[in-house]
């Protein structure tokens, strides 16, 4: 290879090259070449391009003033991107997206987890936020009964 530049604002590289034998100088075009991009599909039908910059901004605003790290937020995000693309191969339900965020967040946060949950499901009234709290908390205590148990079983 005699020269490479990337051009197209860097989609493409630009690529001068030498044949071995004869010595014939030719280019070659180097492009990105994307695969079909994953559609989310929402709960009304309507269809549109995965973004995760979406689900950032769930996030950041189901955290709110919550003393989560940075970090521990984009581990999130790129858990959930990482897994979404990863099990779905042209649609995923908005739904099941949702669930993923909600379940991680649920481990990081109790109040993100609530705030970002009523959104998800939508809570009508004070009986349903009551129901899912009351669920956290038997998680909470599930959780602690396993590891107690594997600390006791060392």
């Amino acid at each position: 290879m005699i020269d490479s530049r990337s051009s197209e604002g860097g989609a493409v590289v630009r690529r001068r090259r030498q044949c071995e034998r004869c010595g014939r100088r030719f280019t070659t075009y180097e492009r990105v070449e994307e695969g079909p991009r994953l559609v989310v599909v929402k709960r009304d039908g309507k269809r549109e391009q995965f973004d995760r910059e979406k689900i950032a901004r769930s996030v950041a605003l189901a955290c709110g003033k919550r003393p989560i790290e940075e970090k521990a937020k984009e581990a999130l995000i790129d858990a959930v991107e990482e897994e979404v693309h990863r099990e779905f191969d042209r649609e995923a339900p908005s739904r099941e997206i949702g669930e993923r965020v909600m379940r991680r967040l649920r481990e990081l946060d109790d109040v993100a987890y609530v705030r970002f949950a009523s959104e998800h499901h939508n809570f009508r009234n004070a009986d349903e936020l009551q129901r899912e709290l009351e669920e956290l908390r038997a998680w909470r205590r599930d959780v602690k009964d396993q590891q107690k148990l594997f600390v006791e079983g060392e």
